[in-house]
């Protein structure tokens, strides 16, 4: 009786999830990415760059010293949504979407950290740039560690957000959420189990175990990933942890010099990622995000913002709260 009702329910919630992924595609075909950077205030535009075997796709905006944006998994350039306007008044804002991810044309291969940030580093020079600033959170922070690790001189500030690095630390987690496990097993096992119906609610569960998930727009991130071929290009990215262990341990002897501000949610990894990243930086401030989920640019904008101003802003400027204490520069 049990498995049927539970086999019942089951196929009731995965009609239920194709019929809302039905729609939502069908509003995602019609709504472009130039639509959606048309919502932020600033003047943002779209754009696309060719690197090497992919286009990254990435939304600029404002005026000032050049600060890349780099997102996480399971999400795109619009996660910094909340955040890029306000960063636009004091910075020229890069967000890009990481290749095979978003608007970001899917490469047959490279999805290691060390020549993901590679490419991004050669979009960030074909926009004209070179020494630039860094925020990155969960994969896009793995990421913007090996783009200051390899080339140190073009980063001169870095933050990263609420994950610790791999062969420092993340690997620890693999038992605590089993999708870090789940998202690295081989092609077309996490393909073949995670269908199209299934997005909503494997990225739903995902979001709905933070601290605040009605401030995440997870429709926008579920259309994201829709597509069947931009789930797998997720997934190779966990794909790759094995190889970004080894490629950090080899390289940790390269320590970061230049400031990097390392801030975990309070009710997610907290001063685990400053632990972290201390063990290949010899600046490394820790910070914690109060009342906010793994989802900081979302769940907690205000408080990002304030931080990352003092980072980036002047030195002297006192911190105006305790919390803010490891922000100033």
């Amino acid at each position: 009786m049990f498995r049927k009702d539970s086999r019942l329910r089951r196929g009731v919630y995965a009609a239920l999830a194709a019929v809302a992924l039905l729609l939502l595609g069908s509003a995602a075909s019609a709504e472009r990415p130039e639509a959606s950077a048309a919502r932020l205030a600033g003047g943002f535009t779209h754009g696309t760059v060719a690197v090497e075997g992919t286009t990254l796709h990435y939304v600029r905006g404002g005026s000032g010293p050049p600060l890349v944006l780099l997102h996480g998994w399971p999400q795109t350039w619009w996660e910094w949504s909340k955040v890029m306007p306000a960063l636009a008044e004091r910075h020229t804002v890069i967000a890009f979407d990481l290749p095979g991810i978003g608007s970001s044309s899917i490469p047959t291969g490279g999805y290691d950290k060390a020549r993901t940030a590679a490419r991004i580093r050669e979009g960030v020079h074909k926009l004209g740039f070179r020494e630039v600033s860094i925020i990155g959170h969960d994969t896009g922070a793995l990421v913007a560690y090996p783009y200051a690790r390899d080339y140190p001189t073009e980063v001169k500030r870095l933050v990263v957000m609420d994950t610790p690095l791999s062969g420092f630390g993340l690997e620890d987690f693999y038992g605590i959420s089993w999708h870090l496990g789940f998202n690295q097993q081989p092609k077309p096992v996490p393909e073949t189990i995670m269908d199209n119906e299934d997005t909503a609610t494997y990225l739903g569960w995902m979001f709905g175990s933070t601290r605040y998930p009605e401030r995440i727009d997870q429709e926008v991130f579920f259309r994201a990933y829709y597509p069947a071929e931009r789930r797998s290009a997720g997934y190779e990215y966990y794909r790759a942890f094995a190889d970004d262990i080894v490629n950090n341990q080899a390289n940790a002897h390269k320590r970061l010099q230049m400031p990097v501000l390392a801030m975990g949610a309070e009710f997610a990894f907290g001063p685990v990622v400053g632990n972290s990243f201390s063990q290949v930086g010899d600046d490394v401030r820790g910070v914690v995000a109060p009342d906010s989920g793994h989802w900081i640019a979302e769940e907690n904008p205000r408080f990002l913002l304030n931080c990352v101003n003092l980072f980036f802003g002047p030195q002297g400027v006192p911190a105006p709260a305790p919390e803010l204490a490891n922000c100033v520069a």
